[in-house]
């Protein structure tokens, strides 16, 4: 990695740790990300990355920032509602130039106008499953709007996830411990208090280790049991 790349306050993930967070494998995160070569007609071709992570590779690894790693939660959702990544990449490429920033979906913008965006975008391929997830509002609800009301925007784009619904004791914020997810008010990994339970033997004997309340123990194993599911 080059020295002047500046890491702080923008977040650190590897492919293991983001494919993590996403529930998704590395495997396919370095295919969408670094790009990849497969076979048509009877020729090698060669596929882009979606867009090019904000962290250059060292020793060719992939390194994906904050922005990033939201921008793919919603790669991710899209391929589960069953648009093909042709369909996602010229939906990406056109609300790049909608929005006017190269990690569209990680805007404010998008958070608030995204389903008009989609509708003028399927008015103007025509692409059926993207004219279906559109116009019907509980699909867009379903697939979209999950991965938008945990997030806390800053100057236009999203700068904590908060990722138990409701609660506001664990966060992933690129400002602290690059990105990972720790206890909110206390600065503690996650990985660390749910390890603690394990090893002090209860939920109370690890906040007592930590001090840190015993709600925000079970939160943090929580977060990791799901990361882990």
């Amino acid at each position: 990695m080059s020295a002047n790349v500046n890491l702080i306050g923008i977040g650190l993930y590897s492919a293991t740790e983001a494919g993590r967070l996403l529930r998704v494998s590395p495997q396919r995160l370095r295919r969408w990300m670094g790009g990849h070569r497969y076979s048509a007609e009877g020729a090698l071709r060669w596929m882009e990355p979606l867009w090019l992570p904000q962290i250059p590779r060292f020793d060719d690894e992939l390194g994906l920032s904050f922005r990033d790693l939201i921008e793919l939660r919603f790669i991710v959702r899209f391929r589960e509602a069953g648009l093909s990544l042709q369909t996602i990449r010229g939906v990406l490429r056109a609300t790049q130039r909608i929005v006017e920033a190269e990690r569209p979906f990680s805007t404010h913008r998008f958070a608030t106008d995204g389903r008009k965006i989609f509708l003028e975008i399927a008015d103007r391929t025509k692409e059926p499953q993207l004219i279906d997830l559109a116009k019907s509002q509980s699909a867009f609800k379903e697939i979209v709007e999950p991965s938008l009301k945990d997030l806390e925007f800053e100057g236009g784009v999203a700068a904590r996830w908060w990722p138990l619904p409701g609660r506001n004791t664990i966060v992933i914020d690129p400002h602290r411990s690059f990105g990972q997810p720790i206890a909110a008010d206390y600065g503690v990994p996650t990985a660390t208090l749910a390890r603690a339970v394990t090893v002090e033997g209860s939920v109370k004997a690890a906040a007592r280790a930590y001090e840190v309340p015993a709600g925000v123990v079970r939160d943090a194993s929580d977060v990791e049991d799901r990361l882990a599911a």
